[in-house]
């Protein structure tokens, strides 16, 4: 499902569709609610509209649940990235590649095959949620310009001088929102977020970042054993000066090409407000140009199972009170097919 969701074209899979997708999961052990652009300006995450402002394709704020029939001591929440299409905005990308950056969505898509794969299971006692800001980001007469400045959710004020790091725009945001309406001991974020990680690592890992280092090792182990790696990405102090603004709380980005990936994760630890988090890239190979033994050419569909191998080693209730829906089974080996999804199937 969430390789579907990447392989297919922006055109068809728009936000609101991207929010149908997980609708479609509503149902037994998950629950989905979906925001209107109307709910998201309710919610003052100005620095998600501001991104969603561009185009012409409403934005949508999803939130799935998975609610265990026994209820244990762990609550996360896994924010993922929904940008189902990235022009750059003003800050326009070159022709190099552009038409895949329809797989901006990525993180998304991995929350929703997190979820997709959560549903088959009765035996955790683990609840999580999984939020999903999705829009698109587009150049337009009501975009985002460079020098702009929003105000975020928390209250923090932003200064945009790259309108191309938009997707910690809609990701801090939602950040916040999970942690004022669910309070999770765990804050994961699965995103494309950076052209540096891609640099820096290619398509073999994945970079990871965080405020919490037992919550770091423990995805870095499920990773292995899922057979995606993540390597950590340092959190140093002296990137915070890169994001330092005359006329804000901070910028969205540093004026030069340093330690992107980084800055990127700086910027989002400056949203957390409590409780263990760890950012995810998955700019590498969230869309890969060849084949691996761990993942087929195209989406692979990077970064839920991390999430799901550590969720599903929690502690779990004993075997006679649970029922099991039905198996986990193997991603496929060979690209989806193309064309449209039948997103109510």
């Amino acid at each position: 499902m969430a390789r579907d969701l990447v392989w297919d074209s922006g055109n068809h899979v728009t936000p609101t569709v991207l929010a149908e997708a997980a609708r479609s999961l509503n149902g037994g052990a998950i629950s989905v609610k979906i925001y209107n652009q109307e709910d998201i300006e309710a919610f003052q995450m100005g620095s998600f509209l501001s991104v969603a402002k561009g185009s012409v394709e409403p934005p949508r704020f999803v939130h799935l649940t998975y609610t265990p029939l026994r209820q244990g001591p762990q609550k996360v929440a896994v924010v993922g990235k929904g940008i189902t299409f990235d022009s750059g905005g003003i800050s326009l990308k070159t022709n190099d590649w552009i038409e895949v950056m329809k797989m901006d969505m990525g993180g998304a898509a991995a929350v929703i095959g997190l979820f997709k794969a959560l549903s088959a299971r009765d035996d955790l006692d683990v609840e999580v949620h999984g939020f999903v800001p999705t829009c698109e980001n587009m150049p337009s007469g009501g975009a985002n310009k460079p020098g702009d400045i929003v105000t975020s959710m928390s209250g923090q004020t932003i200064e945009i001088n790259n309108t191309d790091a938009e997707g910690r725009l809609i990701l801090n945001d939602a950040m916040t929102y999970a942690q004022r309406h669910v309070k999770p001991d765990e804050l994961i974020d699965l995103a494309t977020l950076t052209g540096a990680c891609l640099i820096a690592l290619g398509y073999a890992a994945s970079g990871i970042m965080g405020t919490d280092q037992p919550l770091i090792e423990q995805l870095r182990a499920a990773g292995d054993r899922a057979g995606e790696k993540l390597w950590q990405l340092p959190l140093y102090d002296e990137y915070e000066t890169f994001l330092k603004s005359d006329v804000a709380d901070l910028k969205n980005a540093g004026n030069d090409r340093q330690a992107g990936s980084s800055a990127a994760g700086t910027f989002l630890k400056a949203f957390v407000e409590e409780g263990r988090n760890g950012p995810i890239d998955i700019a590498g190979p969230a869309y890969t140009k060849q084949a691996t033994p761990e993942a087929p050419r195209a989406p692979p569909a990077w970064g839920y199972a991390p999430c799901f191998t550590t969720f599903t080693s929690y502690p779990v209730p004993a075997p006679d009170s649970v029922q099991m829906r039905w198996p986990w089974g193997p991603m496929a080996s060979t690209p989806p097919s193309k064309g449209p999804i039948a997103c109510n199937q």
